[in-house]
């Protein structure tokens, strides 16, 4: 199954992005928070066997977020069927 996001509400402080099957069903969201030095994002996808894609759908996007403001703290919770995993990138959970 593949998945994409499909924005559902942007601002500049903040962003929640729906993800969607190839046959536009959400089965999850990620959403980005911005506040002065901090960004947390929050993510849940419904159902597992996507998990390596989820996160290379997330690890691009939240690379090319930070790059806007370097020193940016980044702060996350991304869960799998309620389990919660590690992202590639780096930042602190």
């Amino acid at each position: 199954m593949q998945i994409y996001f499909s924005p559902e509400f942007i601002k500049q402080d903040a962003q929640v992005l729906n993800v969607v099957t190839q046959e536009n069903k959400a089965v999850g969201y990620l959403a980005f928070l911005l506040e002065e030095k901090k960004m947390y994002v929050y993510g849940q996808l419904e159902e597992g066997g996507v998990e390596e894609d989820f996160k290379d759908l997330i690890d691009p996007y939240l690379k090319g977020l930070t790059k806007l403001k370097p020193d940016l703290e980044v702060m996350s919770y991304i869960s799998v069927g309620g389990r919660k995993i590690e992202l590639n990138s780096g930042e602190e959970e």
